[in-house]
């Protein structure tokens, strides 16, 4: 695994892609209830999703972007919402924050296709805004199901949006990243939004270390019989 000299060249976070074994794959996740019973697969939510409008979001953006990765990963990244890149694309991180997010994970040893990427709400808020809490609330069983059906060791909340979604509402990013936190039995770690590295150098190293700290227990759950 690269060491804290990634910091110190150009670009943020460089370094080989290390090889990893296969981590193995989940139990099959069970099958979805209310709203969403009978779904059986993240491509058969992915096409409901289209036909949302559960808030005003979805009239003015392109298109639904649901998330995309290894539909059994063990680590789920789930930041706020689109911009204008992933919206004209339909795709997660595209963006500058996005390909920030792909140096950061190579440089930790994950491949972006072994990890699963989404947002809290899956359409573009006007302006590249915050989700607004009702938006936030509106999306949630979306982002419930996609959880459920992945059903991922481990979740990392990228930013104070994520993280107060899926943790707290109250909750200070600053002091709660790093910080392992249990949801609903999953272990979830907040930590730094790409887009505030760009904006702040400073917080480049706090997320090098949260990282770090996935990767151990990342580790630890490979090693398990």
């Amino acid at each position: 695994m690269a060491g804290n000299s990634l910091f110190t060249q150009p670009g943020f976070l460089f370094g080989e892609l290390a090889e990893e074994e296969d981590a193995g794959r989940p139990e099959a996740a069970a099958p979805l209830d209310g709203p969403f019973a009978g779904v059986r697969s993240l491509a058969e939510l992915e096409e409901l999703a289209q036909s949302c409008r559960n808030c005003a979001l979805r009239s003015g953006c392109s298109r639904v972007v649901f998330g995309e990765g290894d539909p059994a990963a063990a680590v789920m990244f789930i930041g706020e919402g689109p911009g204008e890149t992933e919206d004209q694309l339909g795709r997660p991180f595209v963006g500058r924050a996005g390909q920030l997010l792909d140096k950061i994970l190579v440089a930790s040893g994950f491949r972006r296709d072994e990890v699963y990427i989404s947002n809290v709400v899956k359409c573009r808020p006007p302006g590249n805004r915050q989700p607004a809490a009702d938006e936030a609330t509106a999306c949630l069983p979306w982002l419930e199901a996609q959880i459920k059906l992945i059903a991922p060791r481990f979740l990392v909340a990228l930013g104070a949006s994520a993280a107060q979604t899926l943790l707290d509402p109250k909750l200070r990013i600053t002091a709660a990243r790093g910080k392992w936190h249990d949801r609903n039995g999953i272990r979830c770690l907040p930590t730094f939004h790409p887009a505030a590295l760009l904006r702040d150098m400073s917080k480049k190293r706090p997320v090098w270390e949260d990282m770090k700290k996935l990767r151990a227990e990342y580790e630890k759950f490979k090693s398990r019989p």
